[in-house]
């Protein structure tokens, strides 16, 4: 029987594991990173063991670290949970080696379900459809579109879809050098790339008695760069008949490796019924708060007993309701999906009903690994949390999740936010047609941002917040209406910026307080530091505001808007060279494919970096010559370092030309 478990993982699904053993009295130990030294996962843990370093090469990675913060804790057992080592048979062997219980499948059958490319033989000659793997080095072009897929990975990493010979190298290339690190294993395959396929994934249990239980299905089809950000249970697109070829084929593929535990077995869906296997996760998945949420169960909870030896007891339970999963990334969507670091200043979704387990009715439930006040690093993966909808049918549940999105406080980062919400809104989402291909098709989706009139309202809110601000801290004639002149003046002017508009407010004062010059239709109802009511066109709005050094967010029933402050008198700043290439964010230089004095044309890539698990290209903004290069592959630079510059064509010769006239003076 399992006393004291070591959860080999962080964040939020460290958080998950230990509020069921908190259910179940059982102990707990957590591992940390110097960087996630105080991170809510390890001041939940009965205890916690240090893992020196930060990058996880150095820390989550290390097996043999993680076995001897096991047995140096007390721990008797060891959950995995999902990333890292997770499905590393050697680190399961490793661990059983020590002694100690091991929380998932054998690791025999994490080996053979590890490699897509040897899972796929083993599934097809079970008589479950696969697509055919493609060799890179032969495939025709009657066969484009590909995807390129990492054998020993999942995630979206080391995936590519390439659409003709020419792009193929490069992808090639970049998919082998993002799988070697996020793996270490630069194996690649290719398979055929259906444009409008639903990703379908079978929950499975399976106990070392002969019982395999499948839960019903999720569906996973809204996709960015091949990673999950919406799942859904049941499918909207799955009727019974589908739903139990699915089940019988997931039962069949987690027999054929003699599965135990809990695991994922993922099909590719077409419109027509068709289905083919992708691959088995040999672990939790990030989205199974959806099949809690409509089986009742406890998957964790689940899994400990069948870890203990238990038997599976009777029949699945029925499916009971729907609920959907939104994962809230760190990430900014409009700029490619960039990771975002920092502090998150605040962090809280509005009514939320249970916190990593299934509510007790239907309502909201929230897995996060976040607080107010963490610090989001470069290292490991930018999710800050899951947030759950449970609810009787499937409009009522992605309205409810919805509005949880949009209501929440997500002070200090960008987010995914506006993109979930408009994603959940959307009618062809609420009819039920999605596909992989959703966001690519609903662009609109991707660039959600707040309307324009969303904006000034914020923006007017903002600065009548901070005339009221400074007047509750003034020292002399406090007494005084804010922006009080007592001869008539110009207008005083703060100035925010919301994205790369600069947005003004020019106010004066009069007896009932400050009123907006260029805005004559909106009124001040009431303006306190952190409070705002504006009334137009007949119409009361409520605006909370929060300032934070550099930023100011504005919260209201209409969305969130973030602004940052612009300073009457900005201090010299060094100009940045035109063409200059700075670094989006924090990183390591992973590969430079170009070379001082190279021509390039606009969009060419010239350098990789590597953050938060993921490998991201910086591309020549213009075509011109490389006049400067300063990455150096292997190095971490800092946010806004200049990486490289390009000089486009027009300068160059501008330049030469003047060069020439001044010679000729």
């Amino acid at each position: 029987m399992i006393t004291n478990l070591l959860v080999a993982n962080r964040g939020e699904i460290a958080l998950r594991v230990f509020r069921t053993c908190r259910q179940q009295g059982i102990g707990t130990v957590a591992v940390y990173s110097d960087a996630d030294a105080d991170s809510p996962h390890v001041a939940a843990a009965d205890a916690a063991v240090r893992l020196p370093g930060v990058a996880p090469a150095d820390t989550y990675l290390r097996a043999e670290a993680v076995v001897t913060a096991a047995l140096d804790a007390g721990a008797d057992a060891v959950h995995p949970g999902y990333g890292f080592l997770s499905e590393n048979a050697e680190f399961a062997r490793a661990v059983s080696a020590a002694g100690l219980t091991w929380v998932g499948p054998s690791p025999d059958s994490i080996e053979l379900m590890g490699s897509k490319v040897e899972s796929k033989r083993v599934v097809a000659s079970a008589g479950v459809p696969v697509l055919a793997e493609l060799d890179p080095d032969t495939v025709t072009d009657d066969e484009f579109p590909v995807l390129i897929k990492a054998s020993a990975g999942g995630g979206g990493r080391g995936m590519r879809v390439v659409r003709d010979r020419e792009a193929l190298a490069e992808a090639v290339e970049s998919a082998r050098a993002e799988a070697e690190s996020a793996f270490g294993d630069p194996t690649v395959f290719c398979e055929r790339y259906l444009e409008h396929g639903r990703h379908i994934e079978i929950q499975v249990l399976a106990d070392s008695h002969g019982t395999v239980w499948a839960l019903g299905e999720r569906e996973c089809s809204i996709q960015r760069r091949h990673q999950k950000v919406v799942e859904e249970a049941p499918s909207p697109a799955v009727n019974p008949a589908l739903r139990e070829r699915l089940c019988e084929a997931a039962r069949t593929v987690a027999r054929a490796v003699d599965y135990i535990g809990a695991g994922t077995v993922e099909f590719l869906v077409t419109s027509d019924g068709e289905f083919f296997f992708l691959e088995m996760n040999t672990r939790l998945q990030v989205e199974h708060p959806v099949t809690e949420c409509v089986t009742g169960l406890d998957l964790v909870a689940l899994q400990l007993r069948i870890a203990e030896g238990e038997a599976l007891v009777g029949e699945p339970p029925q499916v009971r309701g729907h609920a959907i999963e939104a994962r809230l990334y760190a990430e900014d969507p409009v700029a490619d999906w960039r990771p975002q670091s920092g502090t998150l200043h605040r962090f809280a979704v509005r009514d939320v009903r249970a916190e990593f387990t299934v509510p007790d009715r239907h309502g909201v439930r929230l897995d996060a690994g976040v607080v107010d006040g963490s610090v989001v690093g470069v290292h490991y993966d930018p999710m800050l949390a899951k947030v759950i909808a449970w609810g009787p049918d499937r409009a009522t549940t992605a309205r409810m999740l919805a509005g949880a999105l949009a209501s929440a406080r997500i002070h200090g980062l960008v987010t995914n936010r506006d993109l979930l919400v408009a994603v959940l809104r959307h009618p062809e989402f609420l009819a039920g047609n999605t596909d992989t291909g959703f966001l690519t098709r609903h662009r609109a989706v991707t660039d959600a941002t707040p309307a324009e009139a969303t904006v000034r309202l914020s923006v007017l809110a903002a600065a009548f917040a901070d005339v009221a601000h400074n007047r509750a801290r003034a020292k002399v004639l406090a007494s005084l209406p804010a922006a009080w002149r007592n001869v008539p003046s110009a207008p005083q002017v703060k100035i925010y910026r919301h994205g790369e508009t600069e947005h003004r407010v020019r106010y004066t004062a009069a007896r009932s307080g400050p009123v907006a010059e260029d805005d004559p239709d909106v009124e001040i109802v009431e303006a306190t530091p952190d409070r705002v009511v504006l009334r137009r066109d007949g119409v009361r709005r409520a605006f909370d505001i929060a300032r934070y050094p550099g930023l100011v967010t504005v919260d209201s029933a209409l969305g969130a808007v973030n602004l940052t402050p612009v300073p009457r008198f900005s201090g010299p700043e060094a100009e940045l060279a035109t063409g200059s290439l700075v670094a989006p964010m924090p990183g390591t230089v992973t590969r430079v494919v170009v070379s001082v004095g190279d021509r390039v044309r606009a969009g060419q890539p010239l350098l990789c970096l590597e953050a938060m698990k993921m490998e991201h290209r910086v591309a020549a903004p213009a075509e011109g010559r490389v006049t400067e290069l300063t990455a150096v592959e292997g190095t971490q630079v800092e946010q806004g370092v200049v990486l490289a510059v390009v000089t486009p064509d027009e300068e160059r010769d501008g330049s030469a030309t003047a060069e020439a006239a001044k010679e000729s003076a």
